[in-house]
């Protein structure tokens, strides 16, 4: 059997990307922070990410429908920390977050490295997770020269 620390210490030695994935649900705006992110297929154009079976955002994206993946910058370390669960605090963890509407209606964070708007197009089981298949609808990068916001071992790192 795998010891669950073990797992956590070997898989934390790949270095990711850290996303927030929005959505506008029926109650109003959500959002969550990934960096299972990745892409699956270009014909026809799909990407996926998983969530916690516990998590709130489990239930209530699929009856949203669609899902926005904002990718960090190195200076939204606060954005990825508030959906990391700072937000169960708030009344609104949007009221301060600069952000347009994308085509599926899922917020679009400003000043973030790249933006993918989706459909959800399938969920799968995956243990006490979830992985969740977007149908990509539209897309757009933002700075060229900002640096991106990754996670290693635990914690937030710099490109050195």
């Amino acid at each position: 059997m795998v010891d669950a620390d073990e797992y956590r210490s070997a898989l934390g030695r790949f270095a990711t990307g850290v996303t927030v994935v929005t959505f506008a649900g029926e109650d109003g705006d959500h959002g969550i922070t990934v960096n299972s992110f990745t892409s699956l297929s270009l014909d026809p154009p799909l990407v996926l990410w998983n969530c916690d079976v516990e998590a709130e955002s489990h239930e209530l994206l699929p009856q949203a429908g669609h899902y926005a993946v904002n990718v960090l910058a190195s200076d939204q370390e606060w954005l990825s920390s508030r959906f990391a669960g700072e937000h169960r605090e708030m009344d609104d963890p949007f009221g301060d977050v600069e952000f347009r509407r994308g085509e599926t209606g899922a917020p679009l964070v400003e000043g973030a490295l790249a933006y993918v708007d989706c459909t959800l197009e399938a969920t799968h089981d995956g243990g006490d997770h979830s992985i969740f298949v977007g149908r990509v609808e539209d897309l757009g990068v933002g700075d060229a020269d900002a640096e991106p916001l990754l996670f290693y071992e635990g914690g937030y790192r710099d490109i050195e």
